[in-house]
């Protein structure tokens, strides 16, 4: 849900310091990042539109608001008025180099790139590499923020390699299905552990630390101690429903997405909901856990 925009400017699209920490050849980072970039490049030369259809997968997903066929919906629908500029911050390819996130943040102009940006916010991209090396977006969302203060740094590679152990860096292919049901399995623990002891320390025991956290009209957090910061206090309970959930084929990079539904208040009757997208990486013990975490909220005029 990227880098377009309604006539309403209901965004759907785009998170904070670019520091790439990745467990394979710097190669595939960069080919990902470069990806992103030419994205953003093509939006500015042909349109929002053309950059869509350009770079979606066949089977990549965007929100309108609800999740749709992202090519197809888009080759259905006109072009909008507008200009849209983004650039990565952010950005993790998976060990097997066939799948990456990347994150930053947007602007978007009523009509020229000359004009005073009049939304701001951060987007959430993943990405995956198909049969002929080329990256595509299979999904896409992101949230809204007040107009930044300060100018978004610049992206940063910086290698892990030297952390990992050889056999971790191998590109072993794992057994997919497998894979993919482990991560539902945890992600359905996770509500589990949610539903029957909702405290924020249920929530923070399935964060890596140093996850993202993104909300709508907030900046992104980062790490688990300032995550814990945005949410202490609050009284809330956060339900979801898992539509898919995917998995690198070296096992170490995931990613589900879904609807949720949030009571908040203290008597839990402010109600919101909308769709979802949780990024999870295998860590050393074996453990899925989560790395970014996102809430986009459906607007009720929205239906």
């Amino acid at each position: 849900m990227k880098k377009y925009l309604s006539v309403s400017l209901i965004l759907f699209a785009f998170s904070v310091s670019i520091r790439a920490q990745t467990t394979n050849a710097p190669s595939d980072l960069q080919s990902l990042v470069e990806a992103e970039r030419a994205f953003a490049r093509t939006a500015l030369d042909k349109g929002i539109r053309e950059a869509f259809i350009a770079n979606l997968a066949d089977d990549g997903v965007l929100f309108r608001p609800r999740a749709v066929a992202g090519k197809k919906w888009m080759e259905e629908h006109t072009s909008q008025p507008g200009v849209l500029t983004w650039q990565p911050i952010f950005a993790f390819v998976s060990r097997a180099g066939d799948m990456g996130y990347t994150t930053g943040p947007w602007e978007y102009r009523e009509k020229s790139v000359d004009d005073k940006p009049v939304a701001f916010g951060n987007f959430v991209t993943i990405w995956k590499k198909q049969s002929d090396g080329a990256w595509k977006v299979v999904l896409d969302l992101g949230t809204r923020n007040p107009q930044p203060q300060t100018p978004a740094p610049q992206i940063r590679l910086v290698e892990t390699l030297k952390d990992i152990s050889s056999k971790q860096n191998t590109k072993t292919i794992v057994y997919l299905e497998a894979e993919r049901a482990d991560l539902l399995k945890t992600e359905n623990d996770f509500l589990k552990l949610l539903t029957t002891q909702n405290k924020l320390e249920s929530f923070l025991s399935y964060l890596d630390a140093n996850v993202r956290l993104f909300r709508m009209n907030a900046f992104p957090v980062v790490d688990k101690g300032a995550t814990r910061g945005a949410l202490e206090g609050k009284i809330e309970t956060l339900t979801w429903q898992t539509t898919k959930a995917d998995v690198s084929p070296s096992g170490d990079l995931g990613y589900t997405y879904g609807t949720y539904a949030l009571k908040s208040g203290a008597d839990l009757k402010q109600t919101e909901s909308g769709n979802y997208m949780r990024i999870w990486r295998k860590q050393r013990d074996g453990k899925w856990r989560v790395v970014l975490d996102l809430l986009n909220p459906i607007p009720k005029s929205a239906g």
